[in-house]
This record gives C-alpha cells, structure tokens and sequence, in this order.
C-alpha cells in the first residue's frame, strides 16, 4: 500500500510539473506573437509616417520609389514590429538603400542624435554581467537582438553621415570586431568638427549620452 501511495505521490507531481511546464510555453508563445505583429490601426499609422518620412528626406534614398517599399513592408508584418520599435525607442528609422543580390531595402536609425530610447546601455551581455555595482538597465547588442536589428558597422555609420550630420551631441555604439571585444573593449562613433570619430571603450561602460543605431533589412 505505502509503494502504490509513493507512485500515486510521483504521478501527480508529474502531471502538475507538465501543466505548470505548458502553461510557461503558451505564456511565451503568446508574448512572441504579440510582439511580432501590430494592430491594423497601428500598422496605418506608422506605414503614413514612413512615407512622410521618406518623401521629406528623397536625398537618402535617390532611385528608390516608395511604392515598392511599402508592398514589401505590408507582406512583412514583423519587419513592421521592429520598425515600430526601431521608432518607439526614438531611433527615426528611414530607407538608405537597397542590396539588390538579396532584394531587401535597408532601414537605418536617421534621428540626429543617438535613439534616445537606447541610450545608458552597455556593449553587450557578457559587459553587463561583468560589472557588479552600477549596472545599466541593458545592452546595445541585447536590445538589437530583442528590435530585430543589426548594430551598424563602421562602414555603414560612415555612409549614414555622407547623408547628414547625425550624432554631433551624443555618440553611438557601433559593431565591434571580435579580435577587439575579446580583450574587453567596444567601439563607438560619433561626429564633431565636420569629422566622423571612431573611439574604444570598456565594453561595460555606458553614458547618458551613447546608444546605438541599427539596421533593419525589408
């Protein structure tokens, strides 16, 4: 009897634990939908923003026609999700390109001055749990990964100031090469005196006056 009373113990611990399990799993599958994808309302507004957007700043993507753009944006809801956030978090997101090998229009960060959403925010996961006292509330790489969206590279930084003069007040973390982030630093650019600067820095350290910019391929 007391081994039939263990067993019955085991089982209903057992079906609790996988109820408790699926209940986690349908919780973060529901946060993921509800990330990825906008109401109708919302998707309106923010595509009407992108166009105003896009027709008042024509220098930053000449040859481009809007309505193509917009036909790739409406058949990609969750592109539009991390423009959205690309948005919210202030970052001003505007089309600079279009790769034609992969057929994808490129979005960039073109508010001014650094996103101020972004801003505080050390390099990367591995800075952020380095540091025991102090820490920001996040990471630029971890912020990216969450928006869907890629850190510029120093290249792209420098072809994004040949379209205005952006970050002449704050600064912006940009990606940095492993050979660098592997001794512990982290590059980051910005523009003073008619001159784009790339810095190093502790990739832990972060400033009221540094976020990032990212790229988003649509």
């Amino acid at each position: 009897m007391t081994h039939i009373k263990i067993k019955d113990v085991f089982r209903e611990r057992f079906i609790i634990y996988c109820c408790i399990r699926l209940s986690y799993i349908h919780i973060i599958t529901m946060d993921r939908n509800s990330k990825e994808v906008l109401s109708l309302e919302r998707r309106k507004e923010l595509v009407e923003l992108l166009r105003d957007r896009f027709e008042k700043h024509m220098n930053r993507h000449e040859g481009i026609e809007w309505f193509k753009v917009e036909a790739k944006l409406e058949a990609n809801p969750i592109k539009l999700w991390s423009l959205n956030e690309m948005e919210r978090t202030g970052g001003e997101p505007d089309v600079v390109g279009y790769d034609e090998k992969s057929n994808e229009y490129l979005f960039y960060d073109c508010s001014v001055e650094s996103p101020k959403g972004r801003r505080s925010i050390c390099y990367d996961r591995n800075a952020l749990d380095s540091r025991k006292l102090h820490k920001p509330k996040n990471s630029a790489i971890d912020m990216a990964d969450f928006i869907g969206v890629e850190l510029l590279t120093e290249e792209q930084y420098r072809g994004l100031q040949q379209l205005g003069d952006f970050d002449t007040k704050t600064s912006s973390w940009i990606t940095t090469p492993p050979n660098i982030r592997k001794l512990g630093g982290a590059l980051f650019c910005d523009r003073r005196y008619e001159t784009v600067f790339v810095y190093h820095n502790g990739a832990e350290s972060y400033y009221a006056a540094r976020g990032f910019r990212g790229l988003l391929r649509v």
